[in-house]
């Protein structure tokens, strides 16, 4: 799996220069040909009898489907053409595409029948291919479009999207338009060129199912863009506000690739050493879901440490607990705010680690309590040290002045909003986590479910993260690799529950150490 992501604008650069250096069409020639070869696969398992429904849009996008329609024509697939206007397209390359299939006898007929076609098809229904928009949607789907994508999306049929699903949009990861449409639900996504963030986060993966990258001969020149942009942003310095233009999708390969091994002749201080700050009455359980975590992640030593006093428990005799405001100075990372409350003991602790210099992860009331007073904010801003924030999307809604509406609307640039204010690393939680670091760098995880929708698993995923950073990861990695790691854990447990119900936090952090990936194994 290829782990850059792309915004439409810089996608649009890449696509343009292509489209000068290259004979006219070639772009076009090479995503049909990628497309009929995916379709193909899965073509394959259907009677061959069975026509595939090929939508053709007005623009590019149905250019590329017209174009894998000739392609597997010519492979003996029979196949059924339907475009959404009968006018000529006006781009150059879907023209000329255009004009090839009409002049090869091929027909484009209309939507009118379409609804019988997806009702009569084969048993497991017809396979699809949504042609219709692209990455340059950003309008509602009304009318008779949305009437369209309805009937599709209602029928029992294989859709397959090219580049995106239609309705999708490709940055934000949600339907297009304000007030927004629908959008086609596909099971396969053939996308081009470089992976879209809109594909991984928000509604994205619900709507974009498998996505499968075709790069079609333009991965050099999406690494070599995303080098050039890293390097320009090195030398401004950390101080960019805004997104990149390129981000890393958090893969298997990935991941396992920046795992450090654990040498021979390690002992428990080789590991590091976590402080879990809260656990106060009635939610004494968070500190201990943290604590116990950080001990599963790999951390040598885990202390608790409550407001309301011992925190000791024989049950999870490996959990030493420590006076709340004591000598803590041995503990090498502080994770503060998983059932903390919000008194004044809270707050004036949260103060005092907001002051120091060593690394800390802030979760739940420690996020609530910085909300509520902008001071806080600013000394976290201050602080020297990292600092690694987790919140859903209420929280960052409510440290950032904002509602989660608006968080939800963009969530790269609401987790990328958030760090640039606060100068640390955002785990910003939810359907395809969104990380974001105070220099504009970006990142969306590709594992978890809605196995994890329980209360608990985000003390968890703050225990876990405070774990990595104890054993030396760098802020950012810890981050990448605790999320990933957090929402594979839960992938282990929903591929035995399928309904993906049930899952606790107590299971999710004892899943913990079999979450890591095999690099020889995974992509």
């Amino acid at each position: 799996m290829n782990e850059r992501l792309l915004f439409t604008d810089a996608l649009r650069a890449l696509e343009q220069r292509a489209l000068a250096s290259l004979p006219a069409g070639t772009l076009m020639a090479r995503a049909g040909a990628a497309l009929a070869r995916q379709v193909a696969k899965m073509a394959r398992c259907q009677p061959r009898a069975q026509a595939i429904e090929v939508l053709v849009g007005a623009g590019n996008n149905g250019g590329d489907a017209l174009s894998a329609a000739m392609r597997l024509h010519e492979l003996g697939f029979a196949v059924t053409c339907r475009a959404l206007t009968p006018d000529a397209p006006a781009a150059p390359d879907a023209l000329q595409v255009h004009r090839r299939w009409l002049a090869q006898g091929g027909r484009l007929d209309s939507f009118a029948s379409l609804p019988a076609a997806l009702a009569h098809g084969a048993p497991d229904g017809p396979l699809v291919i949504d042609g219709l928009f692209g990455i340059g949607l950003t309008r509602a789907l009304t009318g008779r479009l949305a009437d369209l994508v309805d009937t599709l999306n209602r029928a029992r049929a294989t859709v397959v999207a090219v580049d995106v699903p239609s309705g999708l949009d490709a940055d934000r990861g949600l339907a297009a338009g304000e007030p927004a449409g629908p959008a086609v639900r596909a099971h396969t996504t053939v996308t081009f060129i470089a992976d879209k963030p809109g594909l991984h986060t928000g509604l994205g993966p619900e709507l974009a199912g498998r996505v499968v990258l075709e790069d079609i001969g333009l991965g050099a020149e999406v690494g070599a863009s995303a080098q050039a942009e890293a390097l320009t942003a090195a030398r401004a310095g950390a101080s960019c506000a805004g997104a990149r233009r390129h981000g890393r999708l958090l893969t298997a390969g990935w991941i396992a690739s920046q795992a450090v091994p654990r040498r021979a002749d390690s002992h428990k201080g080789s590991f590091g050493s976590v402080l879990v700050l809260g656990g106060a009455a009635g939610t004494r359980g968070a500190a201990y879901l943290a604590a116990l975590a950080a001990q599963a992640g790999g951390a040598g030593k885990v202390w608790i440490a409550s407001p309301e006093g011992d925190a000791f428990d024989p049950s999870y005799p490996q959990l030493m607990a420590r006076p709340f405001a004591g000598d803590d100075r041995d503990a090498g990372v502080l994770a503060i705010g998983c059932g903390l409350g919000t008194s004044a003991t809270a707050r004036d602790r949260l103060s005092s680690v907001l002051g120091e210099a060593r690394p800390c992860v802030l979760d739940a009331d420690a996020l609530n309590l910085m909300a509520a007073e902008p001071a806080l904010i600013e000394a976290l801003a201050r602080r020297p040290g990292p600092a690694i924030l987790t919140p859903h999307p209420l929280e960052a809604a409510r440290l950032l002045g904002s509602s989660t509406a608006a968080v939800q609307s963009d969530r790269i640039a609401g987790a990328c909003r958030l760090s640039a204010l606060t100068g640390a690393i955002v785990a910003l939680k939810g359907a395809g986590t969104v990380l974001a670091a105070p220099d504009g760098r970006w990142a969306i995880n590709t594992t978890g479910s809605a196995a994890l929708a329980t209360g608990g698993t985000g003390d968890v995923l703050a225990g876990l993260v405070a774990s990595l950073l104890a054993q030396g990861y760098e802020a950012w990695l810890a981050a990448c690799l605790g999320v990933w790691l957090h929402g594979r854990a839960g992938d282990r447990w929903h591929h035995d529950h399928p309904q993906g119900a049930g899952l606790s936090a107590l299971q999710l952090a004892s899943l913990l150490p079999g979450a890591w990936p095999n690099a020889r194994s995974e992509p």
